[in-house]
């Protein structure tokens, strides 16, 4: 049956797939991705990912693959009480376990609306105590519309900060602390629905929920997304939020990316120009990691042959 709607997706095509994965396809996956990333000139990754059949060590080897590549990850286990309580407890440890070992993460949770109270409570619990933030997608479709008032019953007590990355926000219905990740592409993708973010102020970081990799792409996509909502707006907000994922990833900001295009530092120039490429990627410690388009730690062509091989094996198994 051909999915129609948002949590038929889910459950049909993103569940089935994650429950299928294992530890060499979430290496190949994650290396695919970072070396795509920095072909688009991104040095720094929020990752949020979920493989219920292989959790423990998991967000490792997505640190592994990024460090390879040379990009920087903040990564999160996504918990949900869709595998039932033993589940839920072990994706909560294995986010305990990457941050306590040193590992740059938050305390992931998959979705409100498949975690139960107490689930979601121990999520912010844990955060609090590892002082860091929950990335959790918020009312992403309208089967999370009830998401907004959960979170709030755990902001009244404290738990709620504005280290947490709440992502998506399409049917939102109230103001809550944290960064909005606004993520158009991946919205348009599953028919939610429009996030409207601009009502949410300035706190809107720009992402693209791992449906792609080039930010510039994404913020003029964004642009266009957002000008069909409200003629009146400019491309100087769409930088805003792409600029504002500095605050999540500071480092990446001394990184330097020669463009094959003059004006890439211009948000109008940027949003009526395609094909803006980065050309060479220097990390701020002096590391090169693209010269003339190509990753120098890696090697592209491998890394793209392993990871067709690895999904032809998820292939197999969904």
């Amino acid at each position: 049956m051909h999915p129609t709607s948002f949590l038929e997706i889910l459950e049909q095509v993103w569940w089935r797939l994650d429950v299928a994965l294992d530890l060499d396809m979430i290496y190949w996956s994650a290396a695919l991705g970072a070396t795509e990333a920095l072909m688009c000139g991104t040095t720094a990754i929020v990752d949020h990912h979920e493989s219920p059949s292989a959790i423990e060590g998991s967000l490792s080897v997505i640190a592994q693959a990024c460090a390879d590549v040379g990009v920087r990850v903040m990564t999160a286990y996504g918990v949900t009480d869709r595998h039932g309580p033993d589940g839920a407890q072990r994706g909560l440890a294995e986010n305990e376990r990457f941050i306590r070992e040193g590992g740059v993460g938050m305390v992931g949770v998959h979705a409100g609306f498949t975690c139960s109270d107490a689930t979601l409570r121990a999520a912010a619990e844990l955060a609090a105590e590892l002082a860091v933030g929950v990335h959790i997608h918020v009312a992403e479709g309208i089967d999370d519309v009830g998401a907004g008032e959960r979170l709030a019953a755990l902001a009244a007590d404290g738990l709620v900060n504005d280290d947490w990355l709440i992502v998506h926000c399409v049917h939102l219905d109230r103001e809550l602390p944290g960064t909005i990740v606004h993520n158009p592409r991946s919205n348009m993708n599953n028919a939610v629905g429009y996030a409207r973010p601009t009502r949410f102020g300035n706190r809107i970081a720009l992402g693209t929920d791992g449906i792609g990799a080039d930010m510039l792409e994404e913020a003029r996509l964004a642009y266009v997304r957002l000008r069909e909502h409200d003629v009146t707006q400019t491309p100087d907000t769409v930088w805003g939020w792409l600029n504002n994922g500095y605050h999540l990833m500071p480092d990446a900001a001394d990184d330097r990316v020669v463009w094959n295009y003059d004006h890439a530092d211009s948000p109008w120039h940027v949003a009526f120009s395609p094909g803006v490429r980065a050309l060479h990627v220097t990390r701020s410690d002096g590391v090169e990691l693209l010269r003339d388009g190509q990753p120098m730690l890696v090697d592209a062509t491998e890394i793209r042959a392993k990871a067709a091989e690895a999904a032809q094996r998820l292939f197999a198994r969904l």
